[in-house]
Parts: C-alpha cells; sequence; structure tokens
C-alpha cells in the first residue's frame, strides 16, 4: 500500500523526523515541497532527488503575518496539493522555581513555534483542501508529551497538550465538510533527533542519542500513515494512549454528542 496524497507540503524538512518523511514521500513516487529555515539543506536535498520529485521553498513560520502570502504563493503554483504536513518544532527547558534563569521571549518562541504557527498554517490552507474533489489531510508532528508532560519542558508540554486538544475539536468541525479533510496526529516518543542537542538544551548531554531511533520511528509511523489511521501513537506512547487516552476519547465524543443534543451550546 501507498500513500494516497500525491503532493505533499512538508514543513519542517530539514533534519529529524521531517526529512525521513521527506525521503518516504519520493520513495512512494510522489512530490513533496520541503520547506524550513536552512535554504543549504533543502537544496541539498532537491539535488539528491531531483526537481522533478522535490522542491524546496525557504520559510520560517514563525512569521506568522506572511502565512497567508505564503500559503497563497505554495497554492497557486501548486493547484494539485492534497496533502500539508507540519512537522516544525523546539523543545526548550526551563525551571520555575529559579524565575530569573526563564528567558519568557523563549517562552513565546516555543508557544509559536509549537503550537501558534500550526494554526495559522491551518487556517491558511484548509480553503486549498476543501475544494479538492479528492480527499486530503492535514498532518500534524505531535508529541507524546501532548498525553503525559514532564518538568523539565513544561512549556513544550503545554504547546503539545494545546495542539493536541485543537486537533481534537479540528477533526470534529470538519467531519461534516465542505470537502473531505482529514485530520492526522502523530505522536513521537522521544527519537533520535537535533531536538535534544546540547547547543539548544545544554542541561541535556548528548541529546542526539537519546530515544528511539529515527529510522525506526519513521518506518513504523509511515505505515500506520499509510493505512490510513488519524491518531499515531508509537513506541511506548502508544500503551500510554491505550492506557487512558482511549477512555478520556470516549468521554470526549460523549460530551460533543451532548452539545448537538442542546443544539450547539
Amino acid at each position: 500500500m501507498s500513500l494516497k496524497y500525491n503532493k505533499v507540503l512538508l514543513i519542517g524538512a530539514t533534519s529529524g523526523i521531517g526529512e525521513a518523511y521527506a525521503e518516504k514521500v519520493v520513495k512512494a513516487g510522489k512530490k513533496v515541497i520541503v520547506v524550513g529555515r536552512r535554504k543549504e539543506r533543502l537544496d541539498a536535498f532537491v539535488e539528491k532527488h531531483g526537481k522533478d520529485k522535490a522542491e524546496a521553498v525557504e520559510f520560517d513560520i514563525i512569521l506568522l503575518d506572511q502565512i497567508p502570502a505564503f500559503a497563497s504563493d505554495i497554492t497557486n503554483k501548486h493547484p494539485d496539493l492534497d496533502c500539508v504536513l507540519i512537522n516544525s518544532g523546539i523543545q526548550r527547558g526551563f525551571d520555575f522555581s529559579k524565575p530569573e534563569t526563564v528567558d519568557l521571549s523563549v517562552i513565546g518562541q516555543e508557544l509559536t513555534t509549537n503550537y501558534l504557527s500550526y494554526i495559522h498554517l491551518t487556517h491558511a490552507f484548509l480553503p486549498h483542501l476543501q475544494k479538492q474533489q479528492n480527499e486530503t489531510s492535514l498532518i500534524y508532528t505531535s508529541s507524546g508529551l501532548a498525553l503525559v508532560p514532564i518538568p523539565r519542558c513544561l512549556n513544550y508540554c503545554a504547546s503539545k497538550a494545546a495542539l493536541h486538544h485543537f486537533l481534537l475539536c479540528l477533526r470534529e468541525q470538519l467531519k461534516d465538510g465542505p470537502g473531505n479533510v482529514k485530520v492526522i496526529e502523530v505522536f513521537p516518543p522521544a527519537v533520535q533527533t537535533e531536538l535534544h542537542n546540547e547547543k539548544h538544551q545544554p542541561d541535556i548531554k548528548n541529546g542526539g542519542a537519546m530515544g528511539m531511533p529515527l529510522d525506526e520511528f519513521a518506518e513504523d509511523s509511515w505505515k500506520r500513515l499509510v493505512t490510513g489511521e488519524e491518531q499515531i501513537p508509537v513506541g511506548r506512547i502508544e500503551m500510554l494512549y491505550n492506557a487512558f487516552e482511549k477512555t478520556r476519547q470516549q468521554s470526549f465524543q460523549m460530551m460533543v454528542e451532548m452539545v448537538k443534543a442542546r443544539g450547539g451550546v
């Protein structure tokens, strides 16, 4: 079975999970548009695979006011775009027991990168996806920390939890159309990527070696993307998801039905 979408815009593709997924798209014989801040890495990806299989666009998603123009440029050039995969993210450690060490501007940057940019991108690309005749999708790299937080990166956990709740509700809102837009959320465990590099998180030593091997994560999660799963907890996160998140979402569905029965109030 192969990926059902034919052209994927992959945001946050210069390393780690995003780059691994971009490789999967190309291997599936589909076109990928790789997006990120590091132009040299994007260009290297296109050079490796060829312009018939990949295209590069340099863009920084924290520039929220530029996202509408970015989306318009992409969709005008690629009217057949049928999948947007948002993978960008940063993680930082904070210790609020020592408030003098906390840089609130970094708190804001993390929240913008991990949550607000995702909302702006969703808003910008939805009209295009809703107009397509075929099934389209919005795919989001979330985190197992959206379900169970850890203290050292409390703001990262909060940003991912916010994204998870947004996506649960977005999926419900889009069920009745217009269009046929699937909302897909991937919950990685810790994965061996740049996210934990000492450069960004000096309290973690040898962070790039922490967690699930990238190839193993990409292979497992990609298979489940291809088969059409809408929520994909990977590795040890699947145990947590099965232990309580399924039950919690049953309560969510009960709440949804109760609100509908009351006329949406």
